[in-house]
């Protein structure tokens, strides 16, 4: 679908987003960019809560330039917008995303993309849930555990690498395997399509909005 075409990356800094990367470039895409939305100060992602300097350490790794945008809740749609219109200028005519299932969440994907007459492309969307967390881990991807829902998954997760012993914890538990409802977030460090892998140290932990997270620099 994708073959020989110039695409950005939604780039969360995880898992997901990293599978979806390495499908579309197995695909015969080319990335042009990693785009990460991040807090009004720009310190960290928006989504994941990850510093900066770690999403730019990420994107060193892969070899691919990385785009930031910056906004708070309420100015996410304008702001994201006007990244994918700077993006549409140099050529880039899809968005990768790793999205899974959740519907409302594509169809805003495909509407802010249209916007720009970019196609949304979702290499991960409709699988099952249990093959693609075999694909992650039979690739070697490495994926730290640096945020929880609180009541959901346990806070001694953090920092841990997401392996097989943690996705049968969480299928005993009956909690979503990839994290789909936002149950965890993770951090990739390594994996194939990575030149070298990411030096982490964790910091404190912290509680907010609902989630316990582990802060993280670079070693």
């Amino acid at each position: 679908m994708i073959n020989n075409s110039s695409f950005f990356c939604s780039w969360s800094g995880g898992k997901d987003s990293c599978l979806a990367l390495y499908r579309a470039i197995d695909q015969g895409g080319v990335p042009s960019y990693l785009f990460n939305m991040l807090t009004e100060n720009g310190q960290r992602s928006r989504s994941h809560g990850i510093p900066r300097e770690i999403i730019e350490k990420q994107a060193e790794s892969l070899k691919i330039p990385v785009i930031f945008g910056s906004a708070s809740w309420q100015g996410y749609k304008e702001e994201f917008i006007s990244v994918l219109s700077e993006i549409k200028k140099n050529d880039t005519n899809y968005g990768i995303f790793g999205d899974i299932d959740l519907e409302e969440h594509r169809k805003w994907l495909e509407k802010v993309c249209s916007s720009v007459q970019i196609k949304a492309y979702l290499p991960l969307w409709q699988k099952k849930r249990e093959s693609l967390v075999k694909e992650l881990l039979d690739l070697n991807f490495k994926a730290m555990v640096i945020s929880v829902k609180d009541d959901v998954v346990a806070k001694e997760y953090l920092g841990k690498i997401f392996d097989w012993d943690m996705v049968q914890d969480f299928k005993n538990a009956d909690i979503d395997i990839s994290g789909e409802g936002g149950e965890f977030h993770t951090l990739v460090i390594d994996g194939p399509i990575f030149s070298f892998p990411l030096q982490v140290k964790p910091k404190e932990k912290y509680w907010r909005d609902g989630y316990w997270s582990m802060d993280i620099g670079l070693k």
